[in-house]
């Protein structure tokens, strides 16, 4: 489905699970990609960025904030699943299964593998500033190539995660199949909380996640994101008139 400029995924949340648990372990690498309003209003500013999501297997919509505002408006909007949901569902089920965590703090990391202990986890966290240091990028496309994991999932926040998860797929040495899937890992761990269930459906996730990290996520929720509206806005307009023909 077309929505904001982006082409989305129509599965659900279980169809997606069985869409990527039924492919080839040693598949070649490819990528789901789980763009927000903070994704969609970064790509209205740097169109550059627009390869490293439509090169992706996947794009599954992750805002329910911007759904109930597309339906508000009398628009039809993509299913939401989000990265956090994604990795929930995905992770019980990979016991025995070689995963590859790119990101996560030590500690955070340790809370995950003590959560998951049937998992072959393998870890990998690059420096800060990763796109600004290309040895260190280069070398985690490597480790992704050589541990040749079912599962990577990149927690390394957007567009850092996408852009390394398009730099394995198109050196073309990597097996398996990547998830960006930014802070989900940590959701995961215990060393996040996650909104409470009513929030999350109420499409308020990203208010309590401003409210534990209000210096760091303020500029993103209250400045950059409000803006994709615009876009919801026009896009809606040509929607109903396209109807109305």
């Amino acid at each position: 489905m077309k929505f904001l400029g982006l082409s989305f995924s129509e599965l659900s949340l279980k169809q997606t699970c069985d869409a990527l648990l039924t492919r080839p372990a040693g598949a070649a690498f490819a990528y789901v990609v789980t763009p927000n309003a903070d994704h969609l209003e970064r790509l209205r500013r740097n169109p550059a960025l627009r390869p490293a999501y439509e090169s992706a297997l996947l794009r599954l919509f992750d805002s329910r904030f911007l759904a109930h505002c597309a339906r508000a408006l009398g628009q039809e909007a993509p299913p939401v699943v989000t990265g956090a949901d994604l990795t929930a569902a995905l992770l019980p089920v990979l016991v025995g299964d070689r995963v590859a965590v790119v990101g996560m703090q030590d500690a955070a990391f340790a809370a995950l593998r003590a959560r998951f202990p049937g998992i072959h986890f393998i870890h990998h966290n690059p420096p800060m500033g990763l796109l600004n240091q290309p040895e260190a990028f280069a070398g985690a496309v490597q480790f992704i190539a050589r541990v040749q994991a079912r599962f990577v999932f990149f927690a390394l926040g957007s567009p850092v995660q996408e852009l390394l998860a398009q730099e394995v797929m198109r050196q073309g040495e990597a097996t398996g199949l990547g998830l960006c899937i930014g802070a989900a890992m940590e959701f995961a761990a215990g060393t996040r909380r996650r909104a409470p269930a009513w929030m999350q459906h109420a499409g308020l996730e990203w208010l309590h996640r401003l409210s534990q990290e209000p210096r760091r996520l303020g500029p993103r929720y209250l400045l950059r994101a409000p803006r994709v509206l615009v876009l919801l806005l026009a896009e809606a307009a040509g929607f109903r008139a396209g109807s109305n023909r």
